[in-house]
């Protein structure tokens, strides 16, 4: 592995250190349709609405999710693809002896 890959990687493992971002990760990638509303967040998962604006905006700079304006509301969708490096690696490291 590369400098730049093990890099890249470690971006995306601090992004998800955190408890409350894996929760919306796990929230968001079960969300029939795909995709979700920010207004509805806060309820369902019990946080507050800085919170999770916090977590949200962390999770989108680090290409986890993409946040799509429609009106007033900001809807937010897991890139699945984005993970395909963070699956590569864990099945990668299992498989090592």
């Amino acid at each position: 592995m590369s400098h730049d890959e093990a890099a890249a990687l470690a971006t995306l493992l601090k992004a998800m250190a955190d408890p409350t971002r894996v929760r919306l990760l796990h929230h968001l990638s079960g969300v029939p349709g795909g995709t979700a509303c920010a207004c509805h967040l806060p309820g369902e998962l019990g946080i507050s609405q800085p919170t999770l604006s916090h977590h949200l905006k962390t999770l989108v700079e680090a290409d986890l999710l993409t946040r799509q304006q429609q009106g007033r509301w900001a809807h937010y969708t897991v890139r699945a693809e984005a993970l395909a490096p963070l699956t590569g690696l864990i099945a990668s490291l299992a498989q090592e002896p």
